[in-house]
């Protein structure tokens, strides 16, 4: 794990906004190295801005992350992830593409040369399915189904 990741990220509840965004049966992921030494793919969010709304906060990370637009829809459900030296209550919402070009955006906390963001990109289920555990998200492994993440809703342990 990156030095510089686990100081500004670690030992600290962290608060996020993460958005389901869907290109017909592809999701939209964003592909995070230096979290862990391997690829990580989640979908895109991040930290929540003392003042800002949860939905204005997601739309900011969306541009910073991925080139676009969105508009922040509906509430879906709640993730915690608890592993040293991370500890982060995840919040979800389904999202909407109003405009923008697809690209691997910045990590603003990060230098040039710190950036996390290695990739962005829509994935099919059976391409995250395919995945090592270890390179995706926590609730992958809970739904691994279309049907099974968009009627997700409450709180999941991840």
């Amino acid at each position: 794990m990156d030095k510089t990741v686990q100081e500004f990220y670690g030992n600290r509840v962290r608060t996020r906004v993460c958005g389901l965004c869907w290109e017909g049966d592809n999701l939209l992921l964003v592909n995070h190295y230096g979290l862990y030494n391997h690829d990580f793919w989640a979908p895109p969010g991040g930290g929540l801005e003392f003042g800002k709304s949860a939905q204005s906060n997601l739309e900011r990370e969306f541009l910073e992350e991925t080139g676009l637009v969105v508009t922040a829809g509906d509430f879906q459900f709640a993730c915690e992830l608890i592993k040293e030296p991370f500890h982060a209550i995840e919040l979800f919402f389904a999202v909407a593409v109003k405009s923008g070009l697809l690209l691997s955006g910045k990590d603003p906390e990060m230098s040039e040369k710190e950036q996390v963001i290695a990739e962005v990109k829509y994935l099919s289920i059976a391409e995250i399915n395919q995945m090592p555990e270890k390179n995706k998200h926590g609730l992958f492994k809970q739904a691994k189904t279309i049907e099974k993440i968009t009627s997700m809703r409450g709180y999941l342990k991840i």
